[in-house]
C-alpha cells in the first residue's frame, strides 16, 4: 500500500508539471499537485523512507 500511494504522488507531480507547462487547465491540476504533496507528506510523517 506504501508503495501504491508513493506512485501516485509521483504520478500526480508528473501530471501536474505536465499540465503547468503544457495545457491549462485549470484549478485541477494545483488539487493534484495538492493531493500528491499530502500523500508524500504522510509517507514521511509514518517515518518510513521516501527513496
Amino acid at each position: 500500500m506504501g508503495n501504491l500511494l508513493y506512485l501516485a504522488a509521483v504520478i500526480l507531480i508528473i501530471a501536474w508539471l505536465i499540465g503547468f507547462v503544457g495545457y491549462s487547465v485549470g484549478g485541477l491540476i494545483h488539487i493534484l499537485l495538492v493531493i500528491a504533496i499530502i500523500a508524500i507528506l504522510m509517507r514521511i510523517i509514518r517515518g518510513r523512507r521516501v527513496f
